[in-house]
Parts: structure tokens; C-alpha cells; sequence
């Protein structure tokens, strides 16, 4: 069965119902079914300005950065490679957008495809967020070098992800509910294995009083 046969009352997320943290800490939740195409075009050539009006926002240039627009978010894979990430419209939705950018390719070399039944997204937020993720990341999460606007794909606790900061830096030290907002890409088949891995790792910043029993 394909994608484009599946209706959404047979869709299954790969974490369906998790949730866990605290606000005082650190919050983990999945946003499933989010719409995800990907997208390769030269970004010099007149194709590129067709894609970009048909998602509002210009394809990024420079690496590992994030353009947003009004329907859509566009992430930056490499020199002429691009995620499109946007709310679920259903398979329709996803089909016709496919559509429209292949059509804005117009004969051109490039390639539009619907990845979305490829991955899953959770959402890591909180004033405990960074400390969480640096616990299984590489990278330098620091907001001098990776703040919002930024995404990057890397390993997190030995699984590939696509890492996005979406939110801001906290603007009150300790204030509840302050913090970054962080959201992970991940396939499918690791989504369970990454969710558990996050609650073990987010359990030592939890309120006492708010684990679970």
C-alpha cells in the first residue's frame, strides 16, 4: 500500500499518545503527521524562484539555516537539497503540493518527492531542553552557535535526526514554561527507541513531584 492510498483514519504515528516532562523542566511530546517534502533544484536557476513562490518563502543558501513562511518552513539539507516541513493537510494536501513544485520545475533538473510518511517529530522544550539533547548530542548546542532559525542533521544517542530549533531562548532565568524549543526528525522505526531514550535522559531534570508513579 502506498502512501497515497492510505486514508487518515488508517494512519497509525509511530508514538501515538506519548508524552512526558514537566514544565518546570523539560516537556516531550510527538507532533505526528506533519507534511515533509523534499525538494532538489539548482539554486541559481530560474526553477528555484518557481519553487520559492509556490512556498512563500525563498529556498536558503546558506547551511544548516531555516526560511519561514506563512504554510511552510524550508531547512536547508545541503548546496541544492531542502526539507519542506508544514502541518498536516492529509494525503491530498501533500499530494497537491508535491504537484505544484514539480510543476514549478518545469522540465528542469530537480526533484520534488512526499517524504513524510518517512518520519515522525517530537518536540523537546523547556529550560532544561539543551541539557537533555547535549546529553546524546555532538553538536555544540550552545545559542551563540545553534539558535533558533538553525537546524542540522546529526546523531543524537546513535540515531540519525534532522535537529531544528524552533523556539526561543528563555528571557527569565528559571521562569516556568521558559526555555528552547527544539524539534527532532526521526524515522519511523527509531521514533520508539529515540522517545525512550529522551525520557530516561530528561528524568533527572523532572519535578519530583510530577513523576510518574
Amino acid at each position: 500500500m502506498t502512501v497515497e492510498q492510505l486514508t487518515l483514519g488508517e494512519r497509525r504515528s509511530p508514538l501515538s499518545g506519548w508524552r512526558a516532562g514537566s514544565p518546570e523542566s523539560v516537556q516531550l511530546a510527538e507532533v505526528p503527521y506533519l507534511t515533509m517534502v523534499n525538494v532538489r533544484v539548482d539554486p541559481a536557476g530560474p526553477a528555484a524562484a518557481r519553487v520559492a513562490s509556490v512556498l512563500g518563502a525563498w529556498l536558503p543558501i546558506e547551511p544548516n539555516t531555516v526560511a519561514p513562511a506563512a504554510e511552510y518552513a524550508v531547512l536547508w539539507l545541503g548546496p541544492d537539497e531542502w526539507l519542506v516541513v508544514g502541518a498536516d493537510p492529509g494525503v491530498a494536501g501533500a499530494s497537491a503540493l508535491v504537484a505544484a513544485l514539480r510543476a514549478a520545475l518545469d522540465g528542469e533538473r530537480g526533484s520534488a518527492v512526499d517524504v513524510s510518511a518517512n518520519r515522525t517529530t517530537v518536540d523537546v522544550s523547556g529550560p532544561r531542553a539543551r541539557d537533555v539533547l547535549e546529553n546524546g548530542c555532538p553538536l555544540d548546542l550552545h545559542p551563540r552557535v545553534f539558535r533558533p532559525g538553525r537546524c542540522a542533521q546529526t546523531l543524537l544517542a546513535r540515531t540519525q535526526v534532522l535537529l531544528w530549533q524552533t523556539g526561543p531562548e528563555p528571557t527569565i532565568a528559571g521562569s516556568t514554561g521558559a526555555g528552547p524549543t527544539y524539534r527532532l526528525l526521526v524515522r519511523g522505526s527509531f521514533a520508539a527507541y529515540l522517545a525512550a531514550w529522551l525520557s530516561d535522559a530528561a528524568r533527572e531534570h523532572w519535578n519530583p513531584g510530577n513523576l510518574p508513579r
